[in-house]
């Protein structure tokens, strides 16, 4: 029997076994460990008897409680076991951070944003496609917490909208209005998993109320409405462009908004157009001759 399966078929780690041996030799060389590890079997599961429990007093000291809850909601589903990791930890904590430093740097301008939900509708291109992924990311996040009980993903879902965020370029006054709620939404859904910090950056871009008594934000459906999409065009199979159609529109007008676009003139060159095949929404595959 390999070392490996016999290691499995006992419920024992490397780890097990191999720190107390390094610890009795006076040997402490974690990439040993961790070579080991990776080649003959799993590393060591958390246990008081083997003395690797983490101190939760002083990952909270080191960390932030709002980063270790973060963590251990992030780590895994609530029915599953999972290995706390140092790099895990520090995923959570640099996460916390950044939300930290987009919000203060942009604090006074935030403080000062004021908006109407008439003005948020009326929010055209880029600032309407934010609103969009700001609404969409409270609707999967309210299904992810109410009726999948999946806390994970909720978190991976504020996770990609800071990062959304954090591309998105301010260049009008409509934008700015677009940011201060999709910064407003953040921090609502994020505070139940980190309610110190959400609640310092709430008071910091103007609020008055305690967050811990705001209630979550509420999924405007006017805003999921998708009214443009960008599909790519192929030629043969490869793709060659991408163009931007009217959301439902049917083949007639997709193709001569395809036809028309200078990337698919440029490749079809005169060439016979054999078939159009449109999938809708999807995309579109020219076949030519």
């Amino acid at each position: 029997m390999k070392i490996r399966d016999f290691l499995k078929e006992n419920k024992l780690s490397i780890g097990d076994n191999m720190l107390l041996l390094l610890e009795k030799l006076g040997i402490d060389d974690k990439e040993l460990i961790k070579k080991l590890e990776s080649e003959l079997g799993e590393s060591a599961k958390m246990s008081k008897s083997k003395g690797n429990v983490v101190d939760p007093e002083e990952a909270i000291e080191k960390y932030g409680a709002d980063t270790v809850r973060l963590y251990i909601l992030f780590a895994a589903p609530p029915e599953q076991d999972f290995e706390w990791t140092e790099e895990g930890i520090q995923g959570a904590y640099r996460f916390l951070n950044r939300l930290w430093n987009f919000v203060t740097e942009r604090e006074k301008e935030l403080r000062e944003t004021k908006y109407t939900e008439d003005q948020l509708r009326a929010a055209q291109g880029r600032s309407r496609e934010l609103r969009r992924l700001v609404h969409q990311t409270i609707q999967d996040y309210q299904t992810d917490m109410e009726k999948r009980f999946q806390l994970n993903t909720a978190i991976a879902k504020l996770m990609k909208l800071l990062n959304e965020l954090g591309s998105f370029e301010v260049r009008s006054d409509e934008d700015r209005k677009v940011l201060k709620e999709a910064v407003e939404v953040l921090l609502l859904l994020l505070s139940p998993m980190a309610p110190h910090i959400c609640e310092e950056l709430w008071h910091r871009i103007g609020k008055e109320t305690l967050i811990v008594r705001e209630s979550l934000p509420k999924v405007d459906k006017e805003a999921l409405r998708v009214e443009e999409l960008e599909i790519p065009v192929q030629i043969n199979g490869k793709l060659r462009a991408r163009v931007r159609i009217p959301y439902g529109a049917d083949e007639e007008t997709v193709k001569g908004i395809v036809l028309q676009d200078e990337k698919v003139k440029g490749y079809l060159n005169g060439k016979e157009v054999k078939k159009f095949i449109y999938v809708k929404n999807k995309l579109v595959n020219i076949v030519v001759g």
